[in-house]
């Protein structure tokens, strides 16, 4: 699996990944230092239980790779069938649910390490930039196995989550379709309509996480026997 899960990466270029990532932290990195002293001006607010500065790096950083997963998958999966390359794996003697799954896993290990690594950039660069920007960053707490918990946490749910994208794109035969079910997946778990909001929603997260384990369910189930797309 881990030379499948490599092989991916090599077909892919995962280098252009890991650079649109790179410029993707940068760009947020900037968005974050322009809009933390407004966040920080009142260090008593709180936004659904955590610090606002805490909370819009989680918010926007989800946002972005939940897009980026889609976007991976729709490459590396929905791509393949539609370019025919697909074809030339499975003729492969290796079982195709094990390939379709590593094609899975390579897109969800590389944008949860891409995620995690985003977010403690970030949030690194926040904290260097605490003095020269007066603002409070309280809730950025390198020193507390807490914190590394809770983003690995979440960082490995909003990934997961965006793998419901991955069936309908399947099932239309269009990556455009699995790029579109992802931003849709974002508007509807990182959105708002006036004060009500899913963000942080333990059992709503729980519900999303089961979808997107029956989405992987459905996407390889019966492949070693239908037709190819």
């Amino acid at each position: 699996m881990i030379k499948l899960i490599r092989l991916e990466w090599k077909k892919n270029n995962i280098i252009k990944y890991i650079r649109n990532a790179a410029i993707a932290t940068a760009v947020l990195a900037v968005f974050m230092l322009a809009m933390a002293g407004e966040l920080e001006a009142n260090e008593t607010m709180q936004f659904y239980g955590r610090g606002m500065l805490g909370t819009s790096v989680e918010l926007f950083v989800n946002m972005t790779y939940i897009v980026f997963t889609g976007v991976m998958l729709a490459s590396f999966i929905v791509g393949a069938y539609s370019k025919k390359t697909m074809n030339l794996m499975f003729s492969y003697p290796i079982k195709r649910r094990k390939i379709l799954l590593s094609q899975m896993a390579a897109v969800w290990i590389f944008n949860l390490a891409a995620m995690v690594a985003s977010k403690l950039v970030i949030y690194a660069i926040l904290l260097l930039a605490r003095p020269y920007l007066g603002i409070s960053a309280a809730d950025i707490t390198f020193g507390a196995l807490s914190f590394w918990l809770d983003i690995l946490l979440r960082s490995a749910a909003m990934v997961s989550i965006a793998y419901i994208a991955l069936p309908v794109g399947l099932k239309l035969k269009s990556s455009k379709a699995t790029i579109v079910a992802a931003v849709i997946i974002v508007c509807f778990t990182q959105g708002n309509i006036g004060s009500a909001s899913l963000v942080n929603n333990i059992p709503f997260y729980g519900v999303l996480f089961v979808l997107s384990a029956v989405s992987v369910f459905l996407s390889v189930y019966h492949v070693e026997k239908k037709d190819l797309l």
